[in-house]
């Protein structure tokens, strides 16, 4: 039996909505087998951030040498990478991976709260995005990324080939979840732009999205399905996950990992 296996690079959630505890779950759902790197010990649940505990370097370093060294890596995913020196390690170590590499450039928490230093923002784009198979960025993501506002649907289009043009990345997933009306999404794959649409979901559980989704897109990518597909169905199991989001603590609930099956039940009838 082929197994395939996915590594994330990322900060956890106690709560288990979003970072680390988010991918690992979606990693399990679509059969890739899941393993982790922690980055960060965060003291979150869905109200916000209440702490931060960054591991140092080194420790970060020595954890992705553990796994590399003993396990395969089809492929992989970096969320939260709060400081320079994390980015350093992550990157002088990427080049030893022969596999697909999804960013998703975690720059703020769903509640609003800073998760990068705002001085590191740069190192990340100028030396972290380039090694990118895939890049997720958000709206206000982008916008940060290339230094410019992101209001239509042509800003973001033109906004996903400018992350491959001109800072790098392979390809770019700019994400229009924080826009009116229907969810769509663009991806530029360094030829062309795919479009990606969903019904606007009402509702405030929305924590772990974009971890949730760039997991997803990971998953995939691991099974050596292509890009613009991986995305596709990425797109669908996160879109299940709100639909069928759960109603659980004081702020934005975590969405539902397992709900695709009972969507994909519904697409079988």
């Amino acid at each position: 039996m082929s197994i395939q296996c996915s590594l994330t690079i990322a900060g956890t959630d106690p709560s288990g909505g979003a970072g680390i505890q988010a991918d690992l779950k979606t990693f399990q759902e679509l059969k890739s087998y899941g393993m982790s790197v922690v980055t960060s010990v965060v003291a979150q649940n869905t109200t916000g951030v209440n702490a931060v505990h960054h591991l140092p370097a080194e420790m970060i370093q020595q954890q992705l040498e553990a796994v590399s060294a003993d396990m395969p890596i089809d492929a992989f995913k970096s969320g939260m990478i709060a400081d320079k020196d994390m980015m350093k390690v992550i990157a002088d170590w990427i080049p030893q991976i022969s596999a697909p590499y999804v960013m998703d450039p975690v720059m703020v928490a769903q509640s609003g709260d800073p998760l990068i230093e705002a001085e590191s923002r740069a190192w990340l784009r100028e030396h972290l995005v380039p090694f990118a198979s895939v890049i997720t960025p958000n709206l206000p993501e982008a916008e940060d990324l290339l230094g410019q506002q992101i209001e239509t649907t042509d800003d973001m289009k033109e906004a996903a080939e400018q992350i491959v043009t001109k800072l790098g990345a392979g390809a770019a997933l700019v994400k229009g979840g924080h826009r009116d009306g229907e969810a769509v999404d663009y991806l530029f794959d360094g030829s062309k732009i795919h479009s990606y649409s969903a019904e606007r979901i009402a509702t405030n559980n929305t924590h772990g999205t974009g971890c949730t989704y760039s997991a997803a897109i990971t998953a995939y990518l691991s099974r050596g399905i292509d890009l613009p597909r991986a995305v596709e169905k990425a797109k669908q199991f996160v879109t299940a996950a709100i639909k069928h989001s759960f109603d659980l603590g004081k702020g934005s609930g975590p969405t539902n990992h397992w709900a695709w099956k009972e969507e994909v039940k519904q697409w079988k009838k």
